[in-house]
Parts: structure tokens; sequence; C-alpha cells
């Protein structure tokens, strides 16, 4: 099981998010049309309200079922959609986009559900209140964000605002997705969500027993004489892991960098990570890549030198398997095995 992963959005993260999953519980076939209607509405969230959702920033006091919903940060898009409501605006994310100027899984699944895609506006540091204002949303969606409480206070002005219950980008994947199912009025289809993406992970490990005892470290660089790695409860690492493969021990020995869930250990300790039979990362560009390749320590790394590495610099795949959520992982994993499999069949030789 995945359980409750413990995320923090790391400063250097690249992207540091398929069908829309529409799950709504229906009435049975054979009930009265009083029992029809009232499966309905509860299908619906229509019961489910008014509610409270508490968070480290204020609580947001939602009358009723929202139908304007504007998503900060990630993540929260494609938990609105795949719970069957399209967001009227979302924060853009260019490094992450397609040509479309969307993120691919967003656009592929708003289209597929007939739906209008969203209007994009500025997020971070400089959001853009004008933009979400014209909106005019019922409700504001941050549990997975960096939002502060100077821009809270200023957008629980304009809607409700829901923004996480702990710390910045502290959000676990799962628990992001209950608070946006409670916010929806959708709390057991959110848990419908959850179930799906764990079988849709345990479905694609088991179709890999060749990835069994394998281990692996997930690292990444600030920049040549760097060396970073995440830990075993960054998203992208718990994705991995559930694909089959085994979190070198080792990972676990690095004092983790205080506010991310990775370490920053240095270049010239390389060599520590000579037992991860593979090694994950990406790169910002095809120029940083060979920078990085031909760094002498990097390359002695025993799964660097064999070849042994999953890595890509496609801003949307990097994005993707980097953030675990319903549009995410069935986007990700037809693409991500065939890069694995080909390391694997490396670090096999």
């Amino acid at each position: 099981m995945l359980g409750s992963t413990r995320v923090r959005r790391h400063t250097i993260a690249a992207s540091a998010t398929a069908a829309a999953l529409a799950l709504v519980l229906g009435g049975c076939s054979s009930g009265s049309d009083g029992e029809k209607k009232t499966a309905d509405s509860s299908a619906k969230g229509e019961g489910a309200f008014p509610v409270s959702v508490k968070s480290a920033l204020g609580t947001a006091k939602i009358d009723a079922k929202p139908e304007r919903v504007v998503t900060l940060g990630q993540g929260s898009a494609e938990t609105a959609i795949a719970l069957g409501t399209t967001p009227v605006g979302i924060e853009s994310y260019e490094w992450g986009s397609d040509k479309s100027g969307y993120l691919p899984w967003i656009n592929e699944a708003v289209k597929k559900s007939g739906g209008e895609l969203p209007k994009q506006f500025t997020g971070g540091e400089d959001i853009d209140f004008e933009a979400i204002t014209e909106l005019e949303p019922d409700v504001i969606l941050a549990p997975w964000s960096g939002v502060t409480q100077e821009q809270y206070d200023i957008l629980k002005d304009i809607a409700p605002t829901v923004a996480y219950p702990d710390q910045a980008w502290s959000t676990d994947w799962d628990q992001q997705i209950d608070i946006i199912g409670k916010a929806l009025g959708q709390a057991d289809d959110a848990k419908g969500l959850k179930a799906k993406i764990e079988k849709q992970l345990a479905d694609a490990a088991a179709t890999r027993p060749n990835y069994k005892d394998l281990k692996f470290s997930y690292i990444y660089n600030t920049g040549p004489g760097t060396l970073g790695v995440f830990k075993p409860e960054e998203q992208r690492v718990k994705m991995v892991s559930s694909l089959g493969l085994t979190v070198d021990p080792v990972v676990d020995t690095f004092k983790e960098t205080e506010g991310t869930d990775s370490a920053l250990i240095g270049l010239e300790n390389a060599e520590k990570l000579k037992d991860s039979d593979l090694v994950f990362t990406f790169y910002t560009d095809e120029k940083s890549r060979k920078e990085i390749e031909a760094q002498p320590l990097y390359a002695a790394i025993p799964a660097v030198k064999k070849g042994a590495v999953v890595a890509s610099n496609d801003n949307p795949f990097v994005t993707a398997s980097s953030i675990i959520n319903p549009l995410t992982v069935p986007w990700v994993i037809d693409r991500y095995l065939p890069i694995i499999d080909k390391a694997v069949a490396a670090a096999q030789k």
C-alpha cells in the first residue's frame, strides 16, 4: 500500500502534477423513486453541506456543493476532474505542459469528458488575484501548494479557500484526495479514487516480477558538482517503489535536508550509491544531461557506468512521474515501464 506518505516540494524538483475517473454512487435499480432520489443526491454531494474544511491557514466554510472550482498548486485540478468537476480556472504550469499549453493528462481528460478547458492564470509567488476574482469561484482548492498566509487572506475573501492541513507543500497524496473529496461533498468517491490508484500501481507491478529485489536510488542535482537523493517518502520515489522496485537502504542513512523529502549528499559521496542496481533521475535539458554525465565521480556510479539509468528530459513525463494523483498515474505507467525495463536489462547484464 502507498499509505500516507509525507511529501514536501523540494526547491530543485522539476515538477515539484488518461480519462476522467468519475466515480459516483448510484441508487439500486430495484429501489423506489424516493430511494433513488436520495442516492442520487448523495452521489452529487448535495447532502454533505454545509461543510467546514480546516487548514493551517484558516477554515473554509462551504455552504453548498461547489460548481465553479479554482485550483492552486499541483494535483488538485486532476482530483477535481476525476471526481467529475472540471475547474473553471487552474494555476498554469508551463514547464510541464505540452504544445497545447496544458498538462497533457489534464488536456486529454477534459477533452474526453467533453468539457471546456479551464482558464489558466499565474500562481506561485505572484498569484493573479484579479483573474481568480473574474472566474467567480465557489471554492478555491489549494491543499498541496505554497500559498502564504497573506495570499490566503486575500483568497478567502474571493471564495472559501482550502489550504494545506500542516505545512506548505507537505500534504500526502492520499490526504489531498480526501480533502478535495470533502470539499466537493464526495468523500466516498474520493476513497474510490485512492483505491483505484493503488490497484493501477499494483497491477503494473504484477506484470514485472523481474523488478523484485532490485534496489534503486532516485537522485538529483542542482548543477555540476552537486548530488542529492530523494527519500523513500517522496512521491516520485513512492511511485517507483509501488511498481515493485526497492529503495536502496543507503538512502535512509543520509540526513534529510530540512523542509524536504530529500538529502543533499554532495558529488564526493557518489560512491555510497555503489549498491544501487538502478538510478532514477531527471534533467532540465539535453545540455544539462551531458554536463552531469561527463563528471568522473558521477560516471563512476556503478548503475550509471552500466547504463542502468532511468532518466528523461521530457518535461511533461518528468512532471507526471513526480506526482501521484488520479490522472498522472494512468497516464505515466505505460510510458514508464518500457524505460525502466531498459535500465533493468542493463543492470542485469
